[in-house]
């Protein structure tokens, strides 16, 4: 190879190390979904769900310094911050910066005044009725083999419905996902028998959005 060759091959390469630097690191978000004494659950994008104990780093290297009830106190490449729980942060080289918008779906009533759409539960489809009067997501029984969702390992209790007593178990679900909101660790219930026709968006996730209606239409806006 000629030396002029050799020259070009080196400024190439030169320029390549240097468009492949600090400029293209890719974004990520880190999102508090837990919040215990001494641990925190953090997701990071659309991982799972992961629990770190103080001094515990994540592979991503965010660095647990301090958690307590209302918020954790993260490091990430030297620099600190405290995140409130459901918090969505996003990472850029060496710095942490708030969303520039928060993820939101409008829904609109149908000829009955009630909210369905169509959502994800763990990566699968569901049809979600809003109901602000459930304390969490609920799902039929049906539904939830359906999405390979093992229930039975839930804690077990029971519950009043239109025909009757059901039982139910308490479980955690990975991730839910309605329009652009997504959210990890999210409790729901799932009932056996037929009490239950179709799942339920209850407070569990609505608590992390601020609700709008205007009219017929209510929009979710993810809390951060």
């Amino acid at each position: 190879m000629k030396k002029t060759e050799l020259a070009y091959f080196n400024i190439k390469a030169i320029l390549s190390a240097l468009l492949l630097g600090p400029l293209a690191v890719a974004a990520a978000e880190i999102s508090i979904v837990g919040l215990f004494s001494g641990k925190a659950v953090v997701v990071v994008d659309d991982g799972k769900p992961r629990t770190l104990s103080i001094g515990q780093t994540s592979p991503e290297g965010i660095k647990l310094l301090a958690a307590d009830s209302s918020a954790a106190v993260i490091e990430y490449q030297g620099r600190r911050q405290t995140l409130p729980l459901a918090s969505g942060w996003r990472i850029r080289g060496p710095s942490l910066s708030a969303p520039s918008s928060a993820s939101s779906v409008t829904l609109t009533a149908d000829a009955q005044g009630h909210y369905q759409t169509l959502g994800q539960v763990n990566g699968g489809t569901v049809q979600f009725l809003v109901d602000t009067g459930a304390t969490s997501i609920a799902l039929p029984s049906a539904e939830a083999r359906r999405l390979g969702i093992n229930y039975l390992n839930g804690e077990r209790g029971y519950t009043q419905t239109a025909n009757g007593r059901a039982r139910a178990y308490k479980i955690k679900l990975d991730t839910v996902k309605v329009g652009d909101i997504t959210l990890h660790a999210v409790d729901a219930v799932v009932l056996e028998g037929d009490g239950l026709k179709i799942a339920l968006l209850g407070m569990s996730f609505l608590n992390r959005t601020d609700m709008k209606r205007d009219g017929q239409a209510l929009t979710l806006i993810r809390r951060f």
